[in-house]
């Protein structure tokens, strides 16, 4: 296999990472069923679960889930809470291990990260990688290793574990895509398994008769643009090929917005409650603002009901600022912008961050 001109694309992936985390700290848990999600509590309602160990996910529990659809399926589970300062340091651990290899960092979040390698073995290095990583931290990672970062993204998910009748079979740790194996891999695949193609766009390309990746990767050009526009459509065709030739950067991510959102045990059903938790809701959003010295330049609130029907409304700020007052005066504002009609079972605020 030839690499791209400026080298090779890994995409590293920590197996059931938080779960993972928790098992480390607690290595009697190895082996059993392990459920990760809000505080714990599988009986408390509203609750989803964070991530599940492989042996939970056999009894097909899975992230997003109610934690009391979870207890369900897997009585004998352990359940945990969740927390985020541990996830935050095991992930700090990891890349520590990962900026001892001559790469190219380019973190996605807790547990993934792609990287750019200009040497020529990719295997030899993914290898390298997943026995420094498990040998470091002790915990373990697949890698994707491709010409593109949808290639290498994909990739990975090759290298996972496999379900099977009773469990899940061992994982092969390192798979290569490449534009030459793309089409014979991927093609007969339907257009969700591709990294940026979501349930909504599924069904709008299937009103075109497109399903697969192969269909989408010799769809008519302009019947895309006619149908998606022109930056959408030949973008969605580019996916299907294997994605575009974006290198791996280097530059330090930096957070360019905050949210907290919070979900009800008991529905919100007066305006008194709801303008209430959304200005606790404030008050936590910037105090991390502030604790990170940045400035706030516009405010959204969220807004889900009863019957799950969810809406988001945003507004740019007067002027940007640090403080709490006018950030919660734009918040409450944005309400008359919903039918507060219907009992509210979660609320969230999210802040849009000015360059640091």
């Amino acid at each position: 296999m030839s690499p791209r001109p400026d080298g090779w694309i890994l995409h590293i992936d920590l197996d059931q990472f938080i779960a993972a985390v928790e098992i480390r700290r607690r290595p009697e848990l190895r082996g059993l069923p392990v459920v990760v999600g809000g505080d714990g509590d599988p009986t408390r309602l509203r609750q989803v679960v964070a991530t599940a160990s492989y042996e939970a996910r056999v009894f097909g529990v899975r992230s997003g889930m109610p934690l009391s659809t979870a207890l369900r399926r897997c009585p004998d589970a352990v359940f945990l809470a969740t927390d985020h300062p541990a996830y935050d340091a095991a992930s700090a651990e990891v890349t520590a291990v990962l900026r001892t290899f001559p790469v190219v960092l380019e973190a996605l979040g807790w547990d993934e990260a792609f990287l750019g390698y200009a040497g020529g073995d990719a295997q030899a290095l993914a290898t390298d990688i997943r026995v420094a990583v498990e040998e470091n931290t002790g915990l373990t990672c697949c890698i994707g290793i491709g010409d593109t970062k949808q290639r290498a993204k994909l990739a990975t998910g090759f290298a996972k574990p496999v379900r099977t009748g009773d469990g899940f079979a061992a994982a092969l740790g390192v798979f290569v895509l490449t534009e030459d194996t793309w089409l014979p891999v991927m093609g007969a695949r339907p257009v969700s398994a591709l990294w940026g193609v979501g349930p909504r766009m599924t069904a709008n390309l299937a009103t075109l008769g497109v399903h697969t990746v192969a269909e989408l990767a010799a769809a008519d050009e302009p019947t895309l643009v006619a149908r998606f526009g022109p930056h959408l459509g030949p973008w969605y065709r580019q996916l299907a090929l294997g994605g575009d030739d974006s290198p791996v950067s280097g530059e330090p991510w930096v957070r360019r917005g905050l949210s907290h959102e919070r979900t009800y045990e008991v529905d919100l059903v007066t305006r008194a409650d709801i303008e209430r938790e959304v200005a606790a809701l404030v008050r936590a959003v910037v105090a991390e603002v502030v604790a990170q010295e940045r400035v706030i330049v516009r405010v959204a609130v969220k807004l889900r009901t009863a019957s799950f029907f969810t809406a988001t409304r945003i507004r740019k700020l007067p002027e940007p600022t640090t403080s709490r007052e006018p950030v919660e005066r734009a918040a409450l504002d944005l309400l008359d912008r919903f039918e507060l009609d219907r009992p509210v079972r979660l609320l969230g605020v999210r802040v849009e961050l000015a360059p640091a």
